[in-house]
């Protein structure tokens, strides 16, 4: 529907065979694999999981090109577009690849005058190392563990309106409170693990993201579709989220899921 924000729920490997995604859940820093030989079908899939990764707006983007195979170097627009639409972002994110120099696509990358836009290193770990020096170590709140309990969301809604205090975003703090809050009693009600949440300054806005040990996940139900009835105070569901943040989605991650959302001032007033 017109004007409703973008949600990503990421299934895993077997929807984008050859590409993978994995979050690092201390600083939101994705790190997107390749494996195989570039195609025309290899280039739709890259394009459709980059557009997911940059929903979620994360600081950096490293992308390991080291098991690509493409002697034509064809994929070389495809990167160098990624890392403009990263760098377009406010605040911008980084793009930086992980590609053996020798590769014809490394080499095609130089002569485009890459570097100036799509840092290049030798292997995904140097890619990685280099982003780690950058990220800025005080926009950032996180707890954990917390335990499956009411309590719990309280805490995670009150991170969210410390992180606004401090860093002086008072439009977002009710509204982030609130998805916060829907996304941390989504985990308790129905992962019952423990919880890890986290606020990341993003500009004028803010990331959130709670992380649990259930690997399922969440659904938006539709509003016809029947539903059985929720806790007292959660009637809304995951159409809290969907309505307050600019783009929220949900990915897997090792031993579980991350939920996760986007806030910005311009989707804070209610509607």
């Amino acid at each position: 529907m017109e004007g409703e924000p973008p949600y990503f729920f990421d299934r895993g490997e077997n929807e984008f065979p050859g590409l993978t995604v994995t979050r690092d859940c201390d600083t939101a820093v994705l790190e997107v694999t390749v494996h195989g030989r570039w195609s025309r079908r290899m280039g739709l899939d890259v394009y459709n999981l980059l557009r997911r990764c940059l929903a979620e707006h994360p600081p950096a983007i490293v992308v390991d090109l080291s098991g690509l195979n493409d002697p034509d170097a064809a994929s070389a627009n495809m990167w160098l577009a990624a890392a403009r639409a990263a760098a377009s972002l406010r605040p911008p994110a980084q793009l930086v690849a992980g590609i053996p120099p020798a590769r014809q696509l490394a080499g095609r990358l130089r002569s485009l005058g890459a570097v100036h836009q799509l840092p290049l290193f030798a292997t995904a770990w140097q890619a990685r190392a280099a982003v780690a020096t950058r990220l800025p170590q005080t926009e950032r709140l996180h707890l954990s563990p917390l335990p499956p309990e009411r309590s719990s969301v309280a805490a995670a809604g009150d991170l969210v309106v410390a992180a606004c205090d401090a860093w002086g975003l008072p439009a977002i703090a009710a509204p982030g409170r609130m998805v916060m809050a829907e996304l941390a009693a989504n985990a308790v009600d129905h992962a019952r693990t423990d919880l890890a949440v986290t606020v990341l300054r993003r500009g004028a806005g803010l990331y959130l993201s709670v992380r649990d040990g259930d690997p399922r996940l969440p659904r938006l139900v539709q509003p016809d579709e029947p539903v059985r009835r929720r806790p007292a105070g959660r009637d809304r569901g995951l159409w809290t989220v969907h309505r307050r943040a600019s783009a929220w989605g949900a990915r897997p991650a090792r031993g579980g899921k991350v939920v996760w959302a986007v806030m910005r001032p311009h989707r804070s007033a209610p509607r």
